[in-house]
């Protein structure tokens, strides 16, 4: 059986409406010297700053100005990047409203809006700062003229968007669930980069539900462009490519609202289909073929909420996700583990025709070959210093599964030389945060449940841990705005 979040998600695909947020923002390193120094201890979380509580108001102070009382609102499914001077940088995101109701907390919300944010912040030396965009919600882009920046551009508010850092330290964001320029709500195609505090709107449509252009496979056009989409996995190799994969939009022939499996390179300016489907359909079924063998037939499911990340020999990795399985038509949970390199997919690991499937722990701190988290959508990632996958919480499946209204889990796991090990957390959904003392890591720090929270990984090595959707430390269910940093 689907869990609560993926029955849902479905339920809501009729309607039009995608629910909050893949993979947050995969983290990119620099160096740590923008970054407040924390105290950190091996093996141990740290709670930096933000509540212990869910549900909690932003407090913006003045653009520009950082204070040691600005925080981001709580959230979930925002992006993130470093800067080179190692500052992390967090945009957007949603919150506050549920079936056209807004939660108390939120003064800014009003009946009918959905509480999506277009606000950008800064993280340094122990502060926030509001550094553009809105302090209130549903915003939509003002995109001006097409390779032009300028100072009143910004990206409308979105959520499950994608972002990544190039080699000169220039921010890019592309897609997501979010306003365009005319207000319309919707899957997104839009690409911007933001280069010395000014956003500039690189390609892509102004407005939503954009089918994908695809041209040639392997070949790279002007005219190629990916589909409006939400929640995709995205990934940058050693050149500074940026890989796009999947995630729930419109496809080649302008059919949206279906979970995707195209395989985009974005390069030199210019977009290369790579691989995957065109076509999208309900059921876009995986080819798994023979465990460990990359083979030109095989072909990974559409999904989205997936994991996903490059390892050192550029080869992109992807786990778990809501979408569909090889026989399966109804989007689920996944547990499955793909690999792609040399232009062929291989399916790595996990099961190749089972949906909902519960995670095997093992002991904690020890890899072995049978470990393997459960089946897992909007689950946090970071790559480290060594190359390791490590991976947190998410919406699904642990070692039970007691269709809790909260399924999600505090889980940390690493993926290093072909296993995961079992790092900290529980296997039980719907467990609360155990705080500890602001500033002072300790065995027994742990961030509550959660998923679709904004990651970000410093030159330290250390894994930086902010909001999503989950449970504070009350035990109580709702967005987050807590900031936490783990020592591998």
């Amino acid at each position: 059986m689907a869990s609560w979040w993926s029955r849902i998600a479905i339920a809501e695909v009729s309607l039009g409406v995608i629910l909050a947020s893949g993979c947050g923002g995969m983290g990119s390193m620099g160096s740590t010297s923008g970054t407040s120094s924390p105290v950190t201890a091996s093996g141990e979380w740290t709670w930096v700053s933000g509540s212990n509580a869910v549900e909690q108001n932003g407090s913006y102070g003045s653009l520009g100005v950082a204070a040691s009382t600005n925080t981001p609102g709580a959230r979930s499914g925002g992006v993130g990047w470093t800067d080179t001077a190692g500052n992390l940088w967090l945009f957007g995101g949603r919150s506050a409203q549920v079936g056209g109701q807004c939660r108390q907390y939120d003064p800014l919300c009003t009946a009918g809006t959905n509480a999506w944010f277009n606000d950008l912040w800064k993280y340094s030396n122990g502060q926030w700062t509001w550094m553009g965009g809105s302090d209130t919600t549903d915003q939509p882009g003002v995109y001006g003229t097409m390779g032009t920046a300028a100072s009143t551009n910004t990206p409308g508010a979105r959520y499950g968007a994608v972002s990544w850092t190039d080699g000169t330290g220039d921010f890019w964001l592309f897609g997501g669930n979010g306003y365009d320029a005319q207000g319309n709500a919707g899957e997104l195609n839009d690409l911007w980069r933001y280069h010395a505090g000014q956003w500039t709107w690189m390609g892509g449509a102004n407005h939503v539900q954009q089918a994908g252009v695809y041209g040639q496979l392997g070949v790279a056009g002007a005219t190629n462009y990916p589909g409006s989409r939400a929640h995709a996995v995205g990934a940058v190799d050693a050149a500074g490519d940026f890989w796009l994969f999947g995630g729930k939009g419109c496809d080649g022939t302008g059919n949206c609202f279906f979970a995707l499996n195209d395989l985009w390179k974005y390069s030199g300016g210019e977009w290369t289909w790579m691989g995957g489907t065109k076509t999208a359909s309900p059921g876009l079924a995986g080819v798994y073929g023979t465990e460990g063998v990359g083979a030109p037939g095989n072909m990974i499911g559409g999904r989205y909420r997936a994991a996903g990340w490059m390892d050192g020999t550029e080869n992109l990795w992807i786990f778990g996700g809501a979408g569909y399985d090889d026989s399966n038509y109804n989007i689920a949970e996944l547990d499955d583990f793909w690999q792609f390199g040399g232009g062929k997919w291989t399916w790595m690991g996990g099961p190749a025709n089972q949906i909902d499937v519960l995670g095997i722990y093992g002991s904690e701190g020890v890899g072995a070959a049978a470990n393997i988290p459960g089946s897992r959508d909007s689950g946090m990632t970071w790559t480290d210093n060594s190359g390791n996958l490590w991976f947190f919480g998410g919406e699904g499946f642990g070692s039970t599964y007691t269709s809790h209204i909260d399924s999600t889990f505090n889980d940390l796991w690493r993926y290093s030389n072909g296993q995961w090990t079992w790092m900290s957390g529980y296997g039980v959904e719907g467990q609360p945060g155990s705080y500890g003392t602001e500033g002072k890591p300790a065995a027994a720090n742990v961030p509550g449940s959660r998923r679709s929270g904004v990651t970000w990984t410093d030159a330290a090595g250390r894994l930086w841990l902010f909001g999503g959707m989950g449970v504070g430390s009350q035990g109580k269910v709702g967005y987050l705005n807590d900031l936490w940093v783990y020592q591998p």
